[in-house]
């Protein structure tokens, strides 16, 4: 995005920083993050980003959300979000809809491509919603509502360094264990490593072609 021009504005609401009027940007970007889209009582600035992100989207400002900014734009227009059976943690592949196939952000990417997955929860797709991108362990693994607004499930972006860090964390390395086992974490940063550079194009591709559609639509609107 960077690369692009675009001026970034990070807001890390889970240390406390407050939450920006939406209407000051020209779009929103909401990432990952070890808790669910619904613990507002450890978490009490969650009921103010769902709003936000309601507000924005049904404005028409573009949107991206990865992993829990997935689940966070579900829950924001009104779609269930729930635990999973089994999580879904791991470098796994993600298959397009037709209607994937089809979409002028997710049809640049192949049909089948690598993603981390690193998530315990779910959500069903709210009203009006398209499917762009599923897996054999959760349906709904990437989703458009309107013309600029895109979630996705899964991973591409993430870094070595990031990787890593993520793997500190005690729930996320929890939810690895519980799935893979006692040294599960090496397995996984070894196989992340083997198809990082694959992933990142991929990211590059995404986000890239996100940033067109927001641009046509400032410019359509213009």
């Amino acid at each position: 995005m960077v690369e692009r021009g675009v001026r970034l504005h990070r807001v890390e609401l889970d240390e406390g920083e407050p939450l920006p009027d939406w209407r000051e940007f020209d779009g929103m970007v909401v990432m990952g993050g070890p808790m669910g889209a619904g613990d507002d009582v450890e978490h009490p600035w969650l009921a103010a980003e769902r709003t936000c992100i309601e507000e924005a989207v049904r404005a028409g400002l573009p949107f991206f959300g990865a992993c829990l900014g997935s689940q966070l734009l579900a829950a924001s227009l009104g779609a269930r979000v729930y635990t999973g059976e089994t999580p879904e943690v791991g470098v796994l592949d993600v298959e397009l809809t037709d209607a994937g196939r089809e979409d002028p952000v997710l049809g640049d990417l192949p049909s089948s491509f690598p993603t981390l997955q690193w998530h315990s929860d779910s959500f069903d797709l709210p009203e009006g919603a398209v499917l762009l991108a599923s897996s054999p362990a959760y349906a709904n693994q990437a989703f458009r509502v309107g013309p600029t607004a895109y979630a996705v499930q899964f991973h591409v972006e993430v870094t070595s360094e990031m990787a890593a860090e993520w793997a500190s964390v005690p729930d996320y390395a929890r939810a690895l264990e519980q799935v893979r086992g006692p040294g599960a974490l090496d397995e996984l940063l070894d196989a992340f490593e083997a198809r990082r550079e694959e992933m990142t194009e991929r990211a590059r591709t995404l986000f890239s072609r996100w940033l067109d559609v927001a641009v046509e639509r400032e410019t359509t609107a213009a």
